[in-house]
């Protein structure tokens, strides 16, 4: 976890421009979801995000399951610490986006979800993928 906290977010600055991003948010204290809505609220149009797929740092969501869901981890509301960004990037340019990024920086990032008209909120589906992020070896360190 404090290697993947400590890695900047430059890259996918430089590459938000090139993908033309919509907006975005680093995510920390509010969660994924807290987040999430924050973001739709403030978009030029009326549209709401939908999420469905949540990277998890692997082992977390069995450590959380384990603390009884105290921190809400499944459902978007457990605080991070330099949780990474979420982008709202047009949908025809997300995927290009995740490959550029893992062969600047060799790290994954996923799509989670979609936009879609809407009230300016979002939403975690109720039985959402969970993606377990690997710590990964990288030049004798871990990610």
């Amino acid at each position: 976890a404090m290697f993947s906290m400590a890695r900047l977010n430059r890259t996918a600055a430089r590459l938000m421009h090139k993908y033309n991003a919509h907006g975005a948010t680093d995510v920390t204290g509010f969660g994924l979801l807290g987040h999430a809505k924050n973001l739709a609220k403030i978009q030029k149009n009326e549209v709401s995000f939908v999420i469905h797929n949540l990277p998890i740092i692997a082992k977390m969501a069995s450590i959380s399951k384990a603390c009884g869901n105290m921190f809400g981890l499944l459902q978007g509301h457990s605080a991070e610490t330099s949780g990474g960004l979420l982008m709202a990037l047009p949908r025809e340019q997300a995927a290009a986006f995740c490959k550029d990024i893992e062969k600047q920086e060799g790290y994954q990032s996923w799509i989670i979800g979609i936009v879609e008209k809407g009230n300016r909120t979002a939403r975690i589906i109720d039985k959402p993928r969970v993606i377990e992020v690997p710590a990964k070896d990288r030049d004798g360190e871990l990610w």
